[in-house]
């Protein structure tokens, strides 16, 4: 049975938004963004941002197309509307239009204002069939961050915590492995698509972690650490010099180190000093691991657009009670072996 438009249009916005994830976080602060090429129900041409600073999705789709007389005889799918403002690289909406691609379809406008539908208009008035809203919502989520750092001028934050069944995160002054190791890797994954990871001080001293990515590919995220009386043990791994690391005292900063600065912060309106010093840096999302103290807090501060949680089939019966999560704010359960994946979301 011949695909509708409907259906091809879905399909191939699909594929864009496949090459779309592949960045995994390099192309911030940039929106992640794919592009595809069509021509007679063939692919001929595909990109995606890979970095900021570097050509965008859709001068890689074009550029990959051999015969490039077929462009104009063409239709080109992207996951969000063409940039229409001059940055580090020439605006995508002109490269449509030099070469005629005489129909575009696009996932999402772009609410940010140097776009905000600027782009769709001028195509629109030069004579192009622009279509806007295929895979609208699978192409929201894609760039939840970006939206969300444009949008409230603060990072992106998810909470992350692992826990038994009944809700208990750990015991106290002990480093308990709750998660098994197919979930480590993915925690791995998701240092590897945020900015920077923050931990508090005992989460610091008593698991002493890296909070480096190791287990997957990409980018190593910022380290932070709070310290408020600057009681940190310097043999930690977070003093390693190995990655970027960011300590936040309330006391007058120390001497910086190589790859180690200090910040000094009124700790009564820690959260919204943090924010703005966030927001100051350009960081576009922060994961929030732990403990539960400072987890709690974010919560309580209504400080948060995604929670994470790596739930065992163990049932511990005392300890550490672990934050929790609004049901309201579900969006899916993942099974993990003998764990299960919680997501919760919230846009509002």
């Amino acid at each position: 049975m011949k695909e509708t438009i409907e259906q091809l249009d879905k399909k191939y916005m699909s594929r864009a938004i496949s090459l779309a994830r592949l960045s995994g976080g390099s192309q911030q602060p940039n929106p992640r963004v794919g592009a595809v090429i069509v021509h007679q129900g063939r692919i001929i041409g595909e990109g995606f941002h890979q970095k900021a600073g570097e050509p965008h999705a859709e001068v890689l789709a074009v550029r990959s197309v051999q015969d490039q007389s077929l462009l104009a005889q063409s239709t080109i799918y992207v996951t969000l509307e063409p940039c229409f403002h001059h940055g580090r690289t020439p605006p995508c909406v002109d490269l449509i239009v030099q070469h005629k691609i005489p129909r575009v379809v696009i996932a999402q406008a772009d609410p940010f204002e140097k776009v905000g539908g600027k782009s769709i208009a001028r195509l629109k008035a030069l004579g192009h069939e622009v279509k806007v809203g295929v895979l609208e919502e699978e192409a929201a989520w894609l760039n939840r961050r970006f939206f969300r750092h444009i949008g409230q001028k603060r990072p992106y934050i998810v909470l992350k915590w692992a826990c038994s069944l009944d809700d208990i995160m750990g015991r106290e002054g002990e480093n308990l492995r709750i998660s098994n190791p197919i979930s480590s890797r993915i925690n791995h994954r998701w240092r590897s698509q945020e900015s920077a990871i923050l931990v508090g001080r005992k989460t610091a001293v008593v698991d002493n972690p890296a909070l480096s990515n190791r287990h997957h590919f990409g980018r190593q995220p910022l380290r932070m650490v709070l310290d408020r009386e600057g009681q940190l043990p310097k043999g930690l791994q977070l003093f390693d010099g190995q990655q970027a690391t960011r300590v936040y005292r309330a006391i007058p900063p120390a001497l910086e180190q190589k790859n180690l600065s200090f910040v000094q912060l009124p700790y009564e309106q820690l959260l919204e000093e943090l924010c703005a010093d966030w927001q100051q840096l350009g960081l576009q999302s922060v994961l929030v691991e732990g403990g539960a103290q400072l987890l709690q807090s974010f919560l309580s501060a209504g400080l948060w657009d995604e929670i994470r949680i790596l739930r065992s089939s163990d049932i511990l019966g005392q300890g550490i009670g672990a934050p929790i999560a609004p049901k309201n704010y579900l969006r899916s359960v993942q099974p993990l072996f003998d764990n299960r994946v919680e997501i919760y979301y919230r846009n509002d």
